[in-house]
Parts: C-alpha cells; sequence; structure tokens
C-alpha cells in the first residue's frame, strides 16, 4: 500500500523558517510530480508550489521568494523550506504526489495526513 508521510509542522513566531518533508513509501514504480497545498480554517485549499521529477518549479505567488521546494528521487520524498514565515501562513499543510503503481501500471494521485503549521507569537 502506498502511503505519503509527512514531517516538520509546528508553531514558530513570525519571520521564522520551518522545513517540511514528505516521504513516499510501500510498493511503487516511479513518483513524477509532487506538490504541497495548504488550507486554512475556513478557506478552501491553496496550491503552494510543485516539482516534477526533473526538478522544474512552480510556486504561488504568495510564497516566491519565501519558499523553497525541492525533492530527493532517491529518497521519493519531496520538501517544503519556508522561511520569513506570516502568519497567514498558518494551516494544515498536505503533499499530494502522483505515482505509478507496479500493480496496476497506471499514475495515481496520493495525498499524504496532512501537518500544522502555526504562525504566531
Amino acid at each position: 500500500q502506498v502511503q505519503l508521510v509527512e514531517s516538520g509542522g509546528g508553531l514558530v513566531q513570525p519571520g521564522g523558517s520551518l522545513r517540511l518533508s514528505c516521504a513516499a513509501s510501500g510498493s511503487f514504480f516511479s513518483v513524477s510530480v509532487m506538490a504541497w497545498y495548504r488550507q486554512a480554517a475556513g478557506k478552501q485549499r491553496e496550491l503552494v508550489a510543485t516539482i516534477t521529477r526533473g526538478g522544474s518549479t512552480t510556486y504561488a505567488d504568495s510564497v516566491k521568494g519565501r519558499f523553497t521546494i525541492s525533492r530527493d528521487n532517491a529518497k521519493d520524498t519531496v520538501y517544503l523550506q519556508m522561511n520569513v514565515l506570516k502568519p497567514e501562513d498558518t494551516g494544515s499543510y498536505s503533499c499530494y504526489a502522483a505515482i505509478t503503481t507496479t500493480a496496476m501500471g497506471v499514475t495515481l494521485p496520493y495525498w499524504g495526513q496532512g501537518t500544522q503549521v502555526t504562525v504566531s507569537s
């Protein structure tokens, strides 16, 4: 069974930094696009950043210049380095991965369970 396991959330003061990690585990053939989403209380889920297997990235305008997405293909892990955090960055952050399983031979979307990030003084 394929799972995405996240870590690294927590409470941080405005201007601080956090690093989120998300590792894919289980039996699968390959991981293509990986991404981070976030959802604040009472708001719709927002796409924060994406990264292809080749390393091409995209960012939401609200995080450009502050957040960096990266990945380690050997470990099937995606990271989100978040700097200069603001209170409006508070929310539940979830990772996403498009994974091709060996059993089915098709690419399916998988989601992590979410990790809470709270930016507050």
